[in-house]
């Protein structure tokens, strides 16, 4: 009979090739992680015009990729309006404003879902201790312990988690964008606030100006009457006209309270504790410079926002895709165990164990099959929001061009009109002191030279919030590096 041969290792060996099979599987998991499932995200193109038809030619509009760069430092664009008390109000939005407050705790939550994504994608290791003891009547009593080491870890094999931190790095990028867009509207609102409250204040005090005026025409009027060369109809028709003036004062001021109270909240105070001192009125206009670049537009927050949703979506096509594929699951365990404290420090007592698991769905009615459709149409769906945002951004911009070519030719015109009303109504009320004329003649040339005035002042604001709204649609300037020049009117 022929001897018998055992053909099985050592087992000193086996350890060893247990621990050999282990990193294999671990060095596959590892190979296969590389396996990003879903398209790689390429930014959509987006209509970009080489210049802007208000500014420049009209040029034609080609579809090009977009490189938002809304991290470009727009640097303190209020400067350009030279006013010292506006820059000192400026200072006071970004730490007191609570909407740019909100934006911040909103990007800092960004910030953390990118982190715990990230996590995500590392072995996860966890630490038990137990203690028991357990008797009865025919059982003497007896204690156990127990500690153990625990380790899982899910490796990536088919980008489904690379995928998950793409967008939630996404979102965290538009909530950056949307931080931007935040402190912009907050600074825009506080600049056109403060220039209607100095415009307010300005025609307050042309109507002050006026008053004093009227007051001399009631009392020519009072004059004339009583010496019996003119009908009482002259004196009711200034003390009309000095009335009405008056509340037109009264309404001003409430219009300047109700721009007051707005400059507070935008500084985080409440009304009560906010004034702002009447002061002269800065009227500078920043120039704008001749053929904008339309890359500028790449800097506004909204554009930058619409982009990284597109993005965040591109990514959610890659985790739904992850689903056709089976996800595997490894574990590891050391531990020890004993009635006694020191026997969890005992080599004998030590186990260690290893695991992996393979799990894939067989059948699901096309459930995963319409969730990426879904996804690939959500994505569609951005891309056309993305293209939307950039057009009616270059709406914004051409409109605000536009507007401000149209308001710098006005100023030329009211100025000129406001000239000659003055002239006329120093001539009638000259001619009205000669007896020459009615009062109702001097009235209405009073009436026409006030509101050419008026318009003066109030063409002087508008250019200024045009200038803030072209600013704002340029996503927060028009230069990157050097100052622009600026024009007073």
């Amino acid at each position: 009979m022929s001897a018998r041969t055992d053909v099985r290792p050592p087992r000193t060996e086996r350890p060893l090739r247990l621990r050999l099979r282990s990193f294999g599987i671990a060095t596959l998991a590892a190979a296969l992680a590389g396996c990003a499932s879903g398209p790689d995200y390429r930014r959509p193109d987006a209509a970009a015009p080489a210049t802007y038809k208000e500014a420049a030619t009209a040029a034609g509009a080609t579809w090009l990729p977009a490189a938002p760069s809304d991290t470009l430092d727009r640097g303190p664009w209020w400067r350009l309006f030279g006013d010292a008390e506006l820059d000192r109000l400026m200072a006071q939005v970004e730490p007191a404003n609570q909407g740019v407050a909100a934006a911040v705790g909103s990007y800092r939550q960004a910030q953390a879902l990118v982190r715990e994504a990230r996590a995500s994608r590392f072995p996860a290791l966890g630490v038990s201790v137990t203690a028991r003891r357990s008797g009865g009547r025919s059982t003497p009593e007896q204690s156990s312990l127990g500690a153990s080491l625990d380790a899982d870890w899910a490796p990536d094999i088919w980008g489904r988690l690379g995928r998950g931190v793409e967008r939630v790095r996404a979102g965290e990028q538009a909530s950056a964008a949307d931080l931007a867009a935040a402190r912009l509207s907050a600074q825009g609102e506080l600049a056109t606030d403060y220039f209607l409250l100095r415009e307010a204040d300005a025609e307050a005090a042309l109507l002050q100006q006026t008053l004093e005026g009227y007051e001399r025409s009631l009392q020519i009027a009072q004059n004339r009457y009583a010496a019996g060369i003119v009908a009482r109809t002259d004196v009711l028709q200034a003390e009309t006209q000095l009335a009405s003036t008056r509340a037109e004062v009264a309404a001003l001021r409430a219009d300047r309270a109700r721009f007051e109270h707005a400059i507070a909240v935008l500084v985080g105070k409440a009304p009560a504790e906010f004034s702002l001192p009447e002061a002269p009125w800065t009227t500078t206009v920043p120039a704008v410079p001749p053929g904008l670049p339309s890359t500028l537009l790449e800097r506004r927050p909204d554009i930058a926002a619409a982009e990284r949703a597109v993005a965040a979506a591109n990514a959610q096509i890659g985790i739904e895709r992850s689903a056709f594929f089976p996800s595997l699951t490894l574990g590891s365990s050391l531990g020890s165990g004993g009635s006694r404290i020191g026997d969890l420090f005992s080599v004998s007592g030590a186990l260690w164990s290893l695991g992996a698991s393979l799990a894939q769905t067989v059948f699901d009615a096309g459930a995963t099959r319409a969730r990426v459709a879904g996804a690939e149409a959500a994505r569609d769906a951005a891309v056309a929001r993305y293209r939307q945002t950039a057009l009616t951004a270059f709406q914004a911009v051409e409109d605000q061009l536009s507007t401000t070519r149209s308001l710098a030719e006005q100023g030329d015109l009211r100025r000129q009109a406001s000239n000659a009303a003055d002239l006329i109504e120093q001539q009638m009320l000259n001619r009205y002191r000669a007896g020459q004329v009615s009062y109702t003649e001097v009235v209405t040339t009073q009436a026409s030279a006030l509101s050419a005035r008026r318009s003066l002042v109030r063409i002087a604001v508008d250019r200024q919030v045009s200038a803030i709204a072209l600013i704002q649609a340029l996503g927060g300037g028009w230069s990157t590096s050097s100052p622009v020049a600026i024009e007073t009117p």
